[in-house]
């Protein structure tokens, strides 16, 4: 397929073509029904675009009587180009879902890059597992472990900013546990074989529980309305609920004091948790600056 042949359809049926692309590739399945309700238009309509698909990509898709859906091809090779920020957030967001292009700004603007973003052919693995509620084969590399083969159960995807992990039960350790993207390689999505009933993500304590922290001006920093103003305070206090999976890399991100006596030092430090206790229990509460356990 060639990008002269795309040339020849308009936006708006390169970008249905596109939103086929990225269902089947990264959910594993694809409606007409999710093309009717996407784009608002006539069963006959989506009919026409799934053949269109098919024709200029034989084998990406094939069509399952019994699940009534069109599934992703044993031989998929993408059509279109999509950069890995796109694709993360309209896996996480909901949105930016059309045809890859490269848009002119509107102002001016810089965001320095971040570490490799995932592979898509391994962030694929990974959401279609999740979507399809199955285990994953994985060779997972690890700085403590080295490079070792699991089985793991995924059920979301954390952006920790600058890394993305996938949230997952792990049947190696018996444990939930966050693996980053990044350092997955030849994962195999096990569609077909059961989940037990403890690997399911409401029997993660750590994902289901839920933290309430209050986080307040630093009181050894100057000018504490400033603070205030930035990070859209009321009454000098930002309340945040988090995940208790997530809070370590929340604090850790923004650079919270959380040491009980205000200690850490530091122009960074423009906040502080105002009850160090509230992460009491959070495993991840050691990447949270300053924290100290009470073990």
């Amino acid at each position: 397929m060639s990008t002269e042949q795309l040339a020849y359809l308009t936006q708006p049926q390169r970008d249905r073509l596109a939103f086929v692309e990225l269902r089947a590739r990264f959910m594993g399945e694809m409606r007409r029904s999710d093309l009717v309700s996407r784009f608002g238009i006539q069963s006959a309509a989506a009919s026409r675009d799934l053949a269109l698909y098919k024709e200029l990509v034989p084998g990406n898709i094939d069509y399952d009587s019994k699940g009534k859906s069109y599934i992703l091809g044993p031989s998929f090779q993408p059509l279109f180009d999509f950069p890995p920020e796109r694709v993360l957030s309209w896996l996480t967001q909901g949105f930016g879902d059309g045809e890859p292009m490269r848009l002119k700004a509107w102002v001016a603007s810089e965001r320095p890059s971040g570490l490799t973003p995932p592979d898509l052919d391994v962030l694929a693995s990974v959401t279609r597992a999740i979507h399809q509620q199955c285990p994953l084969g994985i060779e997972y590399h690890s700085i403590s472990s080295g490079r070792t083969e699991r089985e793991i159960v995924p059920f979301a995807l954390i952006d920790n900013d600058p890394r993305w992990h996938v949230r997952a039960f792990d049947r190696t350790s018996q444990e939930f546990r966050d693996f980053v993207i990044t350092r997955i390689k030849n994962p195999v999505v096990l569609k077909g074989q059961p989940v037990a009933p403890h690997e399911t993500s409401d029997q993660d304590i750590q994902w289901t529980r839920i933290v309430e922290l209050e986080l307040v001006p630093h009181p050894d920093q100057p000018r504490a309305e400033i603070t205030e103003v930035d990070y859209g305070m009321c009454d000098g206090v930002l309340r945040m609920k988090l995940r208790a999976a997530t809070a370590g890399y929340i604090l850790r991100k923004w650079s919270v004091d959380c040491s009980p006596d205000h200690s850490l030092r530091g122009n960074e430090y423009r906040l502080w948790l105002k009850d160090h206790l509230a992460i009491y229990g959070v495993r991840n509460a050691f990447l949270a600056p300053g924290y100290r356990s009470h073990d």
